[in-house]
């Protein structure tokens, strides 16, 4: 299957590192071969930002030459999406790469998903429908049209995660339904099988990471105001405390931390 990876933070923070580790997964130190993407929203100061940036790719990427730009492009944000595919359902094409990014409420959306949903065919009737042919596509479209449907004005972080608590049940049912998205407000992420998180803060310490041979001073990166939390299919280091999600737990996190 797919793995993803998120990343919240109080002010913009760099994912360079994280990336980095990440994007080996696609194709050299694991099999997620069938493409890759990131969006992540560009920070305006240190006010999360509405403007988005969207990079995929079929390739690999731990091949892809797009890829080995963006693990030296210095990537400030307060949220970030990105996924390594191994196709399961809709073929390796450009389209069927996440993350998939609609509008609502004049805000950009991001959305990854590892799983597979069987017999998952509800019916589209609003502005959200695929373009590619993934399970994947197909559910986040549907979400969105139940948020629109659900909340008569801009609903806020809080009010969407309550929504959000009571539709995610009725796709998890059909399968496999590890996810992230965000709003550029918030990170939300939801467990079926596998998925942790890790939070970094002052007073930050020295990673090693778990894909390639690499240890870095995190301190050197990050000043006492800095707060972010990293989720992830599976740990990027070996030395940190991740957490590990429950089956069917759904966190959102703001400001770098998850929110009770």
């Amino acid at each position: 299957m797919c793995q993803l990876l998120g990343m919240n933070s109080h002010l913009p923070a760099s994912l360079t590192l994280s990336f980095s580790g990440f994007s080996q997964r696609g194709g050299s130190t694991d099999h997620h071969a069938d493409g890759w993407g990131i969006a992540f929203f560009e920070s305006e100061g240190s006010v999360p930002g509405k403007a988005a940036r969207h990079f995929v790719d079929k390739e690999s990427a731990a091949t892809s030459p797009i890829a080995k730009m963006l693990r030296s492009y210095p990537i400030k944000s307060h949220n970030v999406v990105a996924h390594v595919r191994k196709a399961t359902i809709g073929e390796v094409r450009l389209e069927n790469c996440h993350p998939f990014v609609r509008e609502l409420w004049g805000r950009y959306w991001f959305f990854a998903h590892n799983g597979d949903l069987k017999d998952f065919t509800p019916h589209l009737h609003g502005a959200f429908k695929p373009v590619g042919d993934t399970d994947s596509e197909l559910a986040f479209c549907w979400l969105l049209q139940e948020l629109n449907k659900s909340h008569a004005g801009v609903p806020s972080v809080q009010e969407l995660t309550h929504t959000l608590r009571e539709l995610v049940p009725r796709i998890a049912k059909h399968g496999t339904f590890n996810f992230l998205m965000s709003n550029g407000q918030a990170l939300w992420a939801h467990a079926s099988t596998k998925l942790c998180y890790v939070l970094r803060q002052h007073p930050f310490t020295q990673v090693q990471l778990k894909d390639e041979d690499l240890r870095v001073d995190l301190a050197e990166f990050n000043g006492p105001d800095d707060r972010l939390a990293i989720v992830v299919t599976e740990p990027l280091t070996t030395n940190e405390n991740w957490v590990v999600m429950a089956p069917g737990e759904m966190k959102v996190f703001m400001d770098g931390c998850p929110l009770l």
